[in-house]
Formats: C-alpha cells, sequence, structure tokens
C-alpha cells in the first residue's frame, strides 16, 4: 500500500493518468493528473462519534475482528446477509478505519480492469462494499475524517451490528475435538476491565497481523520465511502530516514535480494526491541504521495539511509494543532532519512544518497464514484466474525496502488475477476466516494482494460465506472444497454488487519464451524481477557476475548443500559484469558453488552425470559461449530441482 515514490505506480493508473491529461487543460504544465470527484480546498467535515455497544449479547451469529477497512467489509457483509454481527476492535481507537484513518494512509494502490487501449473505460476491479465506501471519499487520496465518517456511516446504518470499541483484550475460544479444532466465539475484555466470554457461529480475523488466528493454532509464516530469510520484512512506516499546504503551493508543487518528471511519467500530482519529489531519496539520515526516505507520496487533507508516506523505518518488530514505541521515536527524532533537507532541495517548502505523526505505524508484512490456498507468485505471473474467486487483484508486487541498504523492487506488474475463497480458509482451525494482508499469501504476491481493495472484497466474501455456511451446515473447510456451494456464494456477492465473471488472459510474451520455466523458478525464489514492465529480458546476454549472485542467491534456501562458493571461481576475473557468460563457465560456477569436485573443462559432463544439469536445458541453449538470461535461469532450475527441492 502506498506508491512506491520513486517510480510510475501501477501502469492501470497511469493509463488512466495519460488519458486524463488527454482530457484536461493541463498539457501546458506537463503534469500528469487524474480526474478527481473531491477537492483538496472543500470545507472538512466534522468528525462523527462512533458508538459503542454498552452490553454485548451473550452470542453473536458472527464476530468480525478488527475495525480495518477489510473488518468493516466483513462486518457490513454479515450484517446486510442477515446475521447479528458484532465488530469489535483491540486497539485504543476512537474512529473506524483502521490504517486508512489512525495509520493516515490516505492514498489508495487502486486495482483497476486491464484496458485495451488509453481511452478505453477503466473500471475497478473489486466492486460491492470497497466501491460504496469510494463513492463516499475524494478520490484515491483522501481525507481522513471523510473516510472514517463514511465507514462509521455505513456500519451504523446495519441495524444488525453492534460496535465495540478499545477492547483491552481478546482471545479466541477454541474447542478441540477429534484431533480438530474450532473457534466457538471470543473472551473479550472491555474497556472497564471486565471479562466476557461472547459465543459465534463464526469468527472472521480482520485484524492486521492475523492475531485472532495465531492465537488459535493456525499455522503462518513471518515476513520473508518462504524466502528462507525469517528475519527480514518490508520496512514499516511512520506517516507524517505537514501543515500550510495553501492551494497557491499546491499549484506550485505540480510546476515542481514536472519538471522534475522532465516528461519521464514517473512522477505526478492530482487534485488530492502528489507522488515525487525524488531528491529525498538521497537525504543523509541521522540515523543510518533504521532510516531511510522515499520520494514524497502526499496526500492532500481538507484542512490544509498534507499527509506524507516516505519515511521508513528498518527493524521494527510488528508483535512488540517496545519495539513500535522505539520506532515513533526514532520517526520524531529523525523528522525535524527530513523537513530541513527538504526545505533545502525543494523551496517551495519554505514555510511548511511539521505537524504530527500517525498514531498508528504502517506496518506492511507480518503473518501470511497457511490457508487451503496459498497465492504463489505464478498466479499472478501468468495472471491465473481461479474457480473459487472471491476478488481480484491487479496492483505491482511492490516489494518495499527490508533494509536501508535495499533498495526494494517490483518483481512484476500482473493485468489481473483471481484471489481464492481458500486462500481466507485457515488450516488446522474451523470457525475461522482470515481476511487482509495476513490472508494466505506467499511474501511475493503479499507484495500486490496486500491492498486494501483485494481485503475489502475478501472480508464482504467472508461476510456472506459466514451466513451460507449456517444455512448449509457446512464448515469453511468443507465449503472450499465444493464448487456448487462456492458457487452460490459468489451469485449471493454477485447480488451484493460484486462483479466476480470468469476471465481468461492472453499468454504474456514472456510465458512463450522456451525458458519460462527457468523464469519462474527464478521467481520464485526471488532471483528475478521484471519491474512495471514486466522486462524479464530473457533473450538477452548475461555475464559472469549476474550468473554468480543467482547461484549465491540460491544458498540461503539450502545452505547444508552449498558449500562452496561461485565467486571464488572468478575471484581473479576482472569486469566479471562485462564479461558474457559460457556454458561451460556456468557450470564451473555451480559445481564451485555446490563442492562438486571437477577440473577445467569438466564441471558440465560431471553435474551431468550427477543428474544436477539436464540434458533438455543443455540442447536448449543456442549459443554455448554467450548465454542468455533465460538459459542461465534454465540452470538455475536444473540445480533447484535436484538440490533443493529434493527432500
Amino acid at each position: 500500500m502506498g506508491r512506491t515514490g520513486y517510480s510510475t505506480g501501477n501502469k492501470k493508473g497511469w493509463l488512466l493518468a495519460i488519458t486524463a491529461c488527454l482530457l484536461v487543460a493541463v498539457m501546458g504544465a506537463g503534469v500528469y493528473t487524474l480526474v478527481k470527484k473531491g477537492s483538496g480546498t472543500a470545507k472538512p467535515q466534522a468528525l462523527m462519534e462512533v458508538k459503542s455497544v454498552k452490553n454485548m449479547k451473550a452470542s453473536y451469529d458472527v464476530i468480525v475482528v478488527g475495525t480495518d477497512p477489510e473488518g468493516v467489509a466483513a462486518a457490513i457483509s454479515a450484517a446486510r446477509n442477515g446475521q447479528s454481527t458484532l465488530l469489535v476492535d483491540g486497539h485504543d481507537r476512537d474512529v473506524l478505519g483502521g490504517l486508512m484513518t489512525e495509520g493516515w494512509l490516505n492514498s489508495i494502490d487502486m486495482n483497476y480492469e486491464p484496458t485495451k487501449n488509453v481511452l478505453s473505460k477503466h473500471d475497478i476491479m473489486n466492486k460491492g462494499i470497497f466501491s460504496e465506501w469510494y463513492s463516499k471519499i475524494e478520490g484515491d487520496s483522501f481525507d481522513v475524517t471523510t473516510a472514517a465518517n463514511a465507514f462509521n456511516q455505513m456500519v451504523a446504518k446495519e441495524k444488525n451490528i453492534d460496535v465495540l470499541m478499545k477492547a483491552k483484550a481478546m482471545e479466541p475460544q477454541v474447542a478441540s475435538s477429534g484431533g480438530t479444532s474450532k473457534v466457538t466465539g471470543m473472551i473479550i475484555t472491555k474497556a472497564d476491565g471486565t471479562k466476557q466470554t461472547v459465543q459465534a457461529k463464526a469468527v472472521i480475523d480482520a485484524t492486521q497481523d492475523g492475531d485472532i488466528a495465531a492465537a488459535a493454532g493456525v499455522p503462518f509464516t513471518v515476513g520473508r520465511e518462504d524466502l528462507a530469510d525469517p528475519k527480514s520484512r518490508m520496512a514499516v512506516t511512520a506517516v507524517f502530516r505537514l501543515s500550510n499546504i495553501t492551494p497557491e503551493r499546491w499549484k506550485q508543487f505540480g510546476k515542481t514535480i514536472a519538471a522534475e518528471d522532465k516528461g519521464q511519467g514517473k512522477y505526478g500530482i492530482n487534485e488530492m494526491s502528489l507522488w515525487g519529489f525524488d531528491k529525498m531519496q538521497e537525504y543523509p539520515a541521522v540515523n543510518k541504521e533504521k532510516v531511510r526516505m522515499r520520494g514524497l507520496n502526499g496526500g492532500r487533507q481538507k484542512d490544509g495539511t498534507m499527509l506524507v508516506n516516505a519515511l521508513q523505518i528498518f527493524g521494527v518488530d510488528p508483535f512488540d509494543p517496545k519495539s513500535k514505541q522505539e520506532a515513533f521515536q526514532i520517526a520524531k527524532d529523525e523528522l525535524p532532519h527530513v523537513l530541513a533537507y527538504l526545505k533545502e532541495k525543494y523551496p517551495d517548502f519554505q514555510g511548511v512544518e511539521l505537524d504530527g505523526i500517525a498514531p498508528e505505524l504502517y506496518v506492511r508484512e507480518s503473518r501470511h497464514i497457511q490457508g487451503e490456498y496459498r497465492l504463489s507468485i505464478i498466479d499472478l505471473l501468468e495472471n491465473r484466474d481461479q474457480w473459487d474467486r472471491i476478488a481480484f487483484g491487479g496492483y505491482p508486487v511492490d516489494i518495499q525496502r527490508t533494509s536501508p541498504k535495499d533498495n526494494g523492487a517490483v518483481v512484476m506488474d500482473p493485468d489481473k488475477y483471481a484471489v481464492p475463497f481458500r486462500s481466507i480458509v485457515p488450516l488446522k482451525v474451523d470457525g475461522l476466516l482470515v481476511v487482509g494482508r495476513a490472508a494466505s499469501y506467499d511474501t511475493l504476491p503479499h507484495g500486490s494482494a496486500r491492498v486494501i481493495p483485494v481485503g475489502m472484497a475478501e472480508g464482504e466474501a467472508a461476510g456472506a460465506a459466514a451466513k451460507l455456511a449456517g444455512e448449509l451446515n457446512m464448515s469453511f473447510r468443507q465449503m472450499s472444497a465444493s464448487k456448487e456451494t462456492i458457487a452460490k456464494l459468489q451469485d449471493q456477492l454477485n447480488k451484493q454488487g460484486m462483479d466476480l465473471k470468469p476471465y481468461t488472459m492472453k499468454p504474456a510474451p514472456f510465458m512463450e519464451n522456451k525458458s519460462y520455466e527457468g523464469l519462474k523458478t527464478a521467481v520464485s525464489l526471488g532471483l528475478a524481477t521484471g519491474g512495471y514492465k514486466n522486462e524479464f529480458d530473457l533473450d538477452k546476454t548475461s555475464n559472469l557476475q549476474r550468473m554468480v549472485n543467482l547461484l549465491e542467491g540460491m544458498r540461503k534456501f539450502k545452505p547444508a548443500s552449498m558449500q562452496g562458493s561461485a565467486a571464488a571461481v572468478i575471484a581473479n576475473v576482472k569486469d566479471a559484469a562485462k564479461q558474457p557468460v559460457s556454458l561451460d563457465q556456468a557450470a564451473q560456477l555451480a559445481a564451485g558453488l555446490l563442492k562438486v569436485e571437477a577440473s577445467q573443462g569438466t564441471a558440465l559432463s560431471v553435474l551431468q552425470s550427477k543428474g544436477i544439469l539436464s540434458q533438455t536445458t543443455v540442447d536448449g541453449i543456442a549459443n554455448k559461449q554467450e548465454l542468455t538470461n533465460g538459459d542461465t535461469y534454465m540452470i538455475i532450475r536444473d540445480v533447484y530441482n535436484q538440490v533443493i527441492a529434493v527432500k
């Protein structure tokens, strides 16, 4: 969530931006803009009070835990399906909306249907409750009070929803029988310290970190654990607020961004949003071990301020309150220096002052639960539909920095992929669904599927599924295996305003390349990226250094079998990045990594004799003196299949 700040963002969004440029008279200024339905200068709304229920019932049909957008959508959907619903939050929040309203993340990473050309109609992928809420706010960036009120109004209209804010503690009530576990309700400690057990036919975990699922015994991975890097996760951001953002200053921002962009299409501004000011990436952090800046992602507010998503903080443990509190202090200490640098590099900001830090951190990544289906990067690479589709994604696979030395990556940009119902059904525990960023995704696809529109669609599906499961006396797990039942769920969601039709996509050019099977392995291991244009360069010539990097990048997946060194093989080679790599050299590098004894010129035959390199791969290499990137990926695939994947 949140544009990268130093790149083009969602290509579908930029098609819309270019379309708007053709339709509005801003060509002279050279500023890309979107058609907006709100105003950055309109009078702000008064914040509405969220009314908490005084006395919870002893039981509900559905308990939704978490008041982030995904939880709001789940509760509304359940209520509209006639389910008595409790929406409960365990944070000290005054408003609904969580990350969007308390974390001040007021720019939405939108998912648009693929278009045939730049002037085609540009539809939002996930309609239903998300689109209903979106129609009430200013646009892809919004005023947080407007957003909070819109969530509150939608919930308050539902007679079947009780809301409980500021619970001190929550834990699932779990019954075990015959080796299976089932969540039967929640044990809730209210703000006054009293504890109440509330029964439920279904519980929906819409917490950001999958807290209820974890407490109930659902298996999960943390951060980049599935990439053999469990201690690594994407940066946390402290969104901050700048004051004195006048209409005149906003216009000047547009001119500066246009000059900085120089027609590249990397940066832009509209009535509510801006992304640019790329010099901030060079900001010399005071706390160099913990902080880096990106280009600014700004979301305008109606009170003359702007919320900025740009300050990245590393090494934060999202499960440790002390670690998160330390992150706030890091931000507080760093931001005066950030603002001074901003004013030095961009005189437009003279007169702008720091006006606060969001009450909650923007945590991008924590738990990834294990569900009946785990969304994979191949699902996105191939724009796959799913028979049990409940949501669609299309946002780029945006992997933000994991350390100050890392620059992050955009793995690829899918056109459209489906999220299956099975991905919100956790393993081992019944009576529970998990929606939002903690759903069953691998780390890489999570970089795309973690966005709000996808999570709200999942929430809407979960709310409707609770009603259907009760009617049919089925568990969610049984539902997830029944095509007939899922068809009923999809029909109900379509009646609610969703659009869950099957689809087919033309295979991308890289899928028809002879090296595609190798590319799939390299992408899955986090060793290949295509950026926003899916430029994997399969037919371009590789080089010695690149081959070494690929092989060394595999080590962490099975270090016991890779105790040698590919780098040592080329220790005396100058300018290895400029030297093409031959098949014999690639084999020698692989042998070095695997500690396979092979004299000069024999590595290829030795690796083939051991079954590590296949004859198919060798025969498929057209120029054995200058391997392409695709050729090297096929070699990586062989090594993976024979050394890492073997159990």
